[in-house]
Formats: C-alpha cells, sequence, structure tokens
C-alpha cells in the first residue's frame, strides 16, 4: 500500500438502520462490519483526516431507506458528528446526482478509503466510478458486507461469496483491497 496522504477521505457508505431489515430476511456476512467502521473513523477524526458520510435515500414508496423512515437514519455506531458532511443519494453511486466529485476536487483530494454497504452494489459503483474518475481507491474488505441475493435462475448466492466476488473484481482494475488493520496502521504512521 503506498503513502496513505492527511488528506485521504474516509467515504462511509450507507449504514443505515434500515439495512437491518435486510439482515433479517438476508444473511449478511461480515458481522464486525460496524466495529471495524467505527475504529477506522476514529482514527480518522484523531489524525484530523477528513470524513464524509454516505446515505441513501430512496425513492422507491416501500423501501426502509425513504426519508420520513426512521431506516433511513445512519447507524448510532458511525453517525456523523457535527460538521461531518453527509452525502445523500438516490442511486448505487455516491457520484451520480451529487455534488461528491466537485467537492473532493475543490479540496485537491486525491485519495479515497471506502468502508459500507452493500460491498456488490454502492460500495463497488462508487468504488469503481471513483476508480475511472482517477482517485487512488481503497476498499476496506472487514469494514464492507454485503447479504445474500437470489439470482435470476432462482438459485441463491451466499453473502460471503458475493462479498468476496465484488473485492475480487475491484482489486487491482478499480481499487486496491485491503483490511482494517493495514488502514488503521497505514494512518497511525502517518500521524507520528
Amino acid at each position: 500500500m503506498s503513502t496513505l496522504p492527511k488528506d485521504a477521505v474516509l467515504l462511509t457508505i450507507d449504514v443505515q438502520k434500515g439495512m437491518d431489515v435486510f439482515r433479517d430476511k438476508y444473511h449478511r456476512n461480515n458481522p464486525d462490519l460496524e466495529r471495524n467502521i467505527a475504529r477506522l473513523q476514529q482514527a480518522w477524526r484523531e489524525s484530523g483526516r477528513p470524513l464524509i458520510h454516505v446515505q441513501h435515500v430512496s425513492k422507491l414508496p416501500n423501501s426502509p431507506l425513504r426519508p420520513g423512515q426512521p431506516g433511513v437514519e445512519i447507524k448510532d455506531e458511525v453517525r456523523p458528528l457535527p460538521g461531518e458532511p453527509v452525502v445523500q443519494k438516490s442511486v448505487n453511486s455516491a457520484f451520480i446526482g451529487t455534488t461528491l466529485e466537485a467537492d473532493l476536487r475543490r479540496r485537491g483530494v486525491t485519495t479515497l478509503v471506502m468502508v459500507g454497504l452493500q460491498t456488490n452494489m454502492c460500495v463497488s459503483t462508487t468504488a469503481r466510478m471513483a476508480g475511472n474518475l482517477g482517485f487512488a481507491t481503497y476498499v476496506v474488505s472487514d469494514a464492507t458486507a454485503t447479504f445474500d441475493n437470489t439470482g435470476p435462475d432462482g438459485k441463491r448466492y451466499g453473502s460471503e461469496l458475493l462479498h468476496d466476488v465484488a473485492l475480487a473484481d475491484l482489486h487491482g482494475e478499480f481499487a486496491t483491497v485491503v483490511d482494517t488493520a493495514t488502514i488503521l496502521r497505514q494512518a497511525q504512521q502517518e500521524v507520528a
């Protein structure tokens, strides 16, 4: 892993209360997701690095992530502190229909570290776009998670498999996949 710049942004994607509805219906991998994200957020705050939170605001009438529903709220364990920006999106990519790219460019940010839900959906889509836009992009394997899913043929795919394949597809092409311990070591080295 290359040096982690002092202005590297920790982008926390869609860790919202409504996602627990899916966890109850479909198995979610990585029970340590929230704990690992909280550890990374603490390290970012202690080092003075910027954090940006992404919140999915669904337009679907029955979604637990639509405005006015308690599920749209970011989970308490990883909620933004006062002054930390929250980017609201209604599609898979945090770059579509938002000012995220313009805000990052204006600040001169070149590096993004991504965590959150779901590995194979919004995290992957945002990471792919970030890589294509020229950002040095890192996805933290044990600070991302997903749920079981069913293919068009009715076959059910387990969350662990979907998570692993999504990370494999991202690594080397769109992003560098690392774990929480690696990022924490890098963040601490830069502070010292």
